[in-house]
């Protein structure tokens, strides 16, 4: 039987992505999302592509994320690959006028919901002794930038976790990777900016930013290599783009 991925935030941008690139490799993909028109969405364009199965929940829902994760089919209670890609930015506010509601929304997804998820899928990775975990981090977890504070503290926190996991679960064979996107057009923008499609098309004005493809190419790159080679760390940028805050928007990429 071909191997399993579980997909976090599967419905749109980078996890909608990866669910495409992975199916290329014949994957067998449980969806995870929140929305249940675009999971059914995603289900009917990938018929013929490969087997999938929904999961319906929030990730900041622990209870939700464990009932889920212990019905599904014993067909597919083998997870070879998890991506914890589900994340969120709410706002771009000096940390003394940030709303806290948005501080709550980035922390409880970006952390807690990383940990809810990977919570309930590791003990069958140890069971198997195999396994491997990809969590999505963020340049801004590497570097803070201004008005950033709580967003870039959620990211610093995915990459610790995902360096402690990967020492916990190192006895158990189970590779641990982070990615760490600079730039990437998605609706990541436009929710950061709670709509403001203007705002969010400015970000990338100026230079070719990475695309939800170029994250999922290396996903689906990440997971292929031999069972000895793990791709532990790695940061991606757009060619204009040397570090969280120097970006070079002469129009060319």
């Amino acid at each position: 039987m071909s191997q399993v991925a579980l997909i976090t935030g599967a419905t749109s941008g980078i996890g909608r992505a990866t669910a495409l690139r992975l199916a290329q490799d014949g994957v067998r993909l449980i969806l995870c999302g929140r929305r249940a028109d675009r999971l059914k969405a995603l289900q009917q364009e990938l018929v013929g592509r490969t087997e999938t199965y929904p999961l319906l929940f929030d990730v900041r829902d622990r209870a939700a994320v464990e009932a889920a994760v212990a019905a599904l089919p014993a067909e597919w209670q083998a997870v070879d690959f998890l991506v914890n890609n589900a994340g969120n930015a709410h706002g771009m506010d000096p940390v003394q006028t940030a709303d806290p509601a948005d501080w709550d929304a980035m922390i409880d997804i970006n952390v807690k919901g990383l940990l809810h998820v990977s919570r309930a899928v590791m003990p069958g990775m140890v069971a198997r002794r195999s396994g491997h975990i990809v969590n999505m981090g963020s340049i801004a977890g590497k570097e803070t930038y201004p008005n950033g504070s709580v967003y870039c503290a959620s990211k610093a926190a995915v990459q610790s976790i995902t360096d402690g996991m990967r020492l916990d679960l190192n006895p158990y064979g189970i590779k641990v990777t982070a990615i760490h996107p600079g730039m990437v057009e998605t609706e990541f923008s436009v929710v950061r900016f709670k709509g403001d499609t203007e705002r969010a098309a400015s970000v990338y004005r100026g230079l070719t930013p990475l695309t939800a493809d170029d994250i999922a190419d290396t996903i689906a790159f990440v997971l292929s290599r031999p069972p000895h080679v793990v791709l532990a760390d790695i940061v991606m940028y757009p060619t204009a783009q040397a570090s969280a805050t120097v970006v070079n928007r002469s129009g060319k990429s």
